[in-house]
């Protein structure tokens, strides 16, 4: 299996070319933190190349620029070709088959940084989504978030397997 998630921000602003048969492609990268830090240093990132082709190229181009923060699934693809000094150049891409935007259109100032409070004019923060009432988020109250699911099983701790 093939597959790679990826959280960062993007490295630079995303390139749009389009191939002879018209079709989209978007080529920039992301820098991922790593999960450790060595003692005394600052804690590093991976700068990882991505590719994105067709709709999901051209909506990255539109919405995106550098220090945008998104997710990414995709697979890594591996290729290499000669470069202009005759010795084989080694290239490791992660083809992006799916992204999600993390940053919120409001939260990023003109010069590609976090902003650091949010445009409140609407009196709700970028993350807050309107209640209806209607819908049950959970189960706080203390009633069964399955009721409506069938039968009761009752499930003793001897048959957990953990």
């Amino acid at each position: 299996m093939n597959k790679v998630f990826l959280i960062g921000r993007l490295t630079r602003d995303p390139e749009l070319r389009y191939t002879s048969s018209n079709l989209a492609t978007m080529r920039t990268s992301i820098a991922v933190d790593r999960t450790y830090q060595r003692e005394g240093e600052e804690r590093g990132a991976d700068f990882i190349n991505i590719v994105a082709f067709g709709n999901r190229a051209e909506t990255m181009k539109k919405y995106l620029t550098k220090g945008s923060q998104i997710a990414v699934d995709g697979r890594i693809q591996t290729g290499s070709y000669d470069g202009a000094d005759g010795k084989k150049v080694y290239t490791t891409d992660v083809i992006i088959e799916n992204f999600q935007f993390l940053d919120t259109r409001g939260s990023r100032n003109q010069d590609n940084s976090i902003a650091t409070d949010f445009d409140n004019s609407n009196n709700s923060t970028p993350y807050e989504f309107p209640n209806d009432g209607n819908t049950s988020v959970g189960a706080s109250d203390g009633s069964d978030p399955f009721a409506d699911f069938g039968a009761k099983i009752e499930v003793s701790d001897s048959e957990l397997p953990f």
